[in-house]
């Protein structure tokens, strides 16, 4: 990997135990938040009120604000340190759940909500930055591997123990629940005693972060709103027009910042490395059809199958536990072997997974021999391609810039996800059915064969892998 030649030894090598966990705990947090917040929305409306409208921005304050941040606070730890910035953002999204627990009124719950993504957008390219400049090569692939593993038990847990303490001692707690592992997690972060930043800066780039803000955030916030108000709504309309226009003038304003000052938001440089180009093109497509995915098969299962919440959330665990199971040892053999062949073959896997569930129809006992095998090849897919994703991403730009790549490589899956799930009521024809189920998945297939085939093409397995 190219940052192993360049670094031969990580700055945290001594703490790289230290630092694996608490960038499993941090994420582990942000994970958790997102998961147990769906279920306690009717709860929610129940006591606050507010309909509708206060159950959608409990979920959308914090995508918005997580979306739209996220270059930012990747720029932020490679200035500020990567320590400081998770700690940064540990506290500010512990202030924010405690927020959220003791609102008296929706519009405070979703205003601490936005809170909490901002907490989420500090501490997300931070977790994994960490972990770059604690491993090298194979062992960094490893520890990738094993992050993505248990960070992916948060979405298992989630839904189970939300649900159940929405049922026993009422939904505000589970917002004390997201506040236990940063209590936990805050102190160890205290015991790793070196900093990591991307070197002397002069300043921000104030510019680029305004831009890049009003360019994401608006898309995301465009895309939510437009399945609730429709895309003729002024609000749909102005944010997205907003939104292309800001990140429109983002790359040559970053351009005159790299010229002038050598210190833009996103060292656009990056984009030079091939896997980080390749990887980011392919992160695009791939994470656009996980996006659809989940979206629809879930809402299949409850609105034409008419499974209870509870059991179409087990029922689309299959992928979340591959994930778990799999994660580590995917990670190990990609450091080993480079990424290029997992890559490409674990969109080909999941690609078939959807293909599979052309067979589900109207009878809900197939979903033990369609959506279930579907699902388990999915999961399988999944885990073959998303750890050597992130390590040839990751692995392929400078340690000192790790948080801005780590951050870019975020903000394209969650946009490509959103985008995507924006898109879905065309691709299901205004109305979820079978014949919607067997078009969507087709879309997904296209969509990961696509990023099978860059991936084979355009990925380099480079240099030898360092095992230290």
């Amino acid at each position: 990997m190219t940052t192993a030649r360049a670094h031969a030894t990580a700055p945290l090598r001594d703490d790289r135990r230290v630092v694996l966990v608490v960038a499993i705990l941090a994420s582990f947090v942000v994970g958790l938040d997102s998961s147990v917040v769906n279920v306690a929305l009717p709860a929610i409306r129940d006591e606050l009120g507010g309909g509708l409208v206060v159950q959608q921005w409990t979920v959308d304050a914090y995508l918005v604000t997580l979306g739209s941040l996220i270059l930012v606070a990747g720029s932020l730890s490679d200035v500020f340190g990567r320590v400081r910035i998770i700690t940064w953002g540990l506290v500010v999204f512990g202030v924010a759940s405690v927020a959220c627990a003791i609102a008296p009124t929706g519009e405070v719950l979703i205003a601490a909500r936005a809170f909490q993504g901002v907490g989420g957008a500090l501490v997300t390219p931070s977790a994994l930055a960490l972990i770059v400049a604690a491993f090298r090569g194979a062992a960094q692939s490893k520890a990738i591997g094993t992050w993505t593993a248990w960070s992916s038990a948060a979405t298992i847990l989630g839904p189970v123990v939300g649900g159940l303490i929405v049922d026993g001692i009422g939904w505000r707690w589970i917002f004390v629940l997201t506040a236990i592992p940063i209590a936990v997690t805050i102190p160890l972060v205290r015991r790793i005693r070196a900093e990591v930043r991307g070197g002397p800066r002069a300043r921000v780039d104030v510019v680029g972060a305004v831009l890049a803000v009003l360019g994401v955030g608006g898309v995301v916030l465009g895309l939510i709103e437009q399945e609730r108000l429709g895309w003729g709504a002024p609000v749909v309309l102005g944010a997205l027009v907003i939104g292309a226009v800001a990140l429109a003038a983002f790359v040559p304003w970053e351009l005159h910042v790299t010229r002038r000052t050598g210190a833009p938001l996103v060292p656009l440089a990056l984009f030079r490395a091939r896997n980080f180009a390749v990887g980011n093109l392919a992160t695009l497509s791939i994470y656009g059809a996980l996006g659809m995915v989940f979206f629809v098969v879930t809402l299949f299962l409850q609105e034409v199958w008419h499974f209870p919440a509870w059991a179409a959330g087990l029922a689309t665990l299959p992928p979340t536990v591959m994930l778990l199971l799999l994660s580590t040892t995917v990670g190990s053999l990609a450091g080993k072997y480079g990424p290029r062949w997992f890559m490409a073959a674990g969109p080909a896997i999941a690609a078939v997974g959807a293909l599979l569930l052309l067979v589900a129809g109207e009878d809900p006992t197939g979903y033990w021999w369609s959506v279930l095998p579907g699902l388990v090849l999915i999961g399988a897919g999944i885990s073959v391609m998303v750890t050597p994703l992130t390590s040839a991403v990751l692995g392929s730009v400078p340690q000192s810039e790790a948080g801005s790549g780590s951050a870019v490589n975020n903000a394209v899956a969650r946009v490509a996800g959103l985008v995507t799930v924006a898109l879905a009521g065309v691709v299901l024809g205004g109305e979820l059915s079978v014949a919607g189920l067997h078009r969507a998945m087709v879309v997904m297939a296209l969509l990961l064969l696509a990023g099978a085939v860059v991936s084979a093409v355009g990925i380099r397995n480079d240099g030898v892998p360092d095992r230290t």
